[in-house]
């Protein structure tokens, strides 16, 4: 017995169905790109802070140990024979290098020296010595912070030469650490004090504070160099602190705010004046 044909159809979607689908299709496809566009922003920015890190820990390692090598050899290796493989005093200075009585240190523009200053160093080491070598001598290591770069040069000692005048000739000063701020606030952010009261305690954060030994009144704790009156010389630094603030090549995904990194180390000669 054959069934008779039956005239109900099967029916599909509506129009109005299928467009709520893909409305619906589109919502959730754009809210998982959106997020994963965040995440690669975010994960961009986190690497960036993560290599502004790293470069900044490995310029402010080699700032220390050129520091704690700083005066070596003392005056009293060599002197008579090879003068320019001994020290004439651990850091250089300009003006008046190597008078017995140099420029004042000063902060915040005040002083009287060239170098050193907040942004300026210049230190008087061998870093490879080779006693059997006479030919291997004395450097001059110099960091100069330049408008975000910190710059560093090195160039050997020379009589009767200024050591800022040398390490400032062409070529000498090279890129050291990118993206230094601790003189200029980045761009994008319109009030550092604001956004990073720990780190910004005024327009601008020193490099370089230094410490000198007081041999014509000593005594413990050993002062600032600005505050050590007459014993405010280049000659005396004894410890040199360290303050290095780092921004991100690229500002925060979420808030726009540029990412910043903060290291701090201390350099501490060994060798002595004499």
């Amino acid at each position: 017995m054959s069934r008779a044909p039956s005239d109900k159809r099967q029916r599909g979607f509506t129009l109005i169905e299928m467009l709520v689908a893909l409305g619906i299709f589109l919502l959730i496809t754009g809210a998982a790109f959106t997020l994963l566009s965040s995440s690669q922003q975010r994960y961009q920015t986190e690497s960036q802070v993560l290599t502004s890190f790293q470069e900044a820990r490995l310029g402010l390692d080699q700032m220390v140990r050129d520091i704690n090598d700083a005066g070596f050899p003392p005056p009293t290796f060599f002197a008579s024979s090879y003068p320019l493989q001994s020290t004439s005093a651990p850091f250089g200075w300009s003006p008046g290098y190597p008078a017995l009585n140099p420029c004042q240190i000063g902060t915040a523009g005040g002083g009287t020296c060239f170098s050193p200053t907040d942004f300026d160093i210049i230190i008087e080491t061998n870093p490879n010595p080779n006693p059997l070598d006479p030919s291997n001598q004395v450097e001059w290591i110099r960091y100069s912070l330049q408008n975000t770069t910190l710059m560093r040069g090195v160039v050997p000692k020379a009589s009767g030469h200024d050591p800022w005048v040398d390490t400032n000739a062409a070529g000498v000063l090279v890129p050291f650490v990118q993206n230094v701020v601790n003189q200029t606030c980045p761009p994008q952010l319109p009030n550092c004090q604001t956004a990073y009261p720990t780190i910004f305690g005024g327009t601008a954060v020193p490099i370089f504070q230094y410490i000198c030994d007081t041999p014509t009144a000593p005594h413990y704790p050993a002062p600032t160099c600005p505050n050590a009156l007459g014993d405010n010389s280049p000659a005396n630094i004894r410890d040199v602190m360290i303050t290095l603030i780092v921004a991100a090549p690229l500002p925060d995904a979420a808030s726009g705010v540029p990412r910043l990194v903060q290291l701090s180390g201390r350099g501490r000669r060994v060798n002595p004046n004499h």
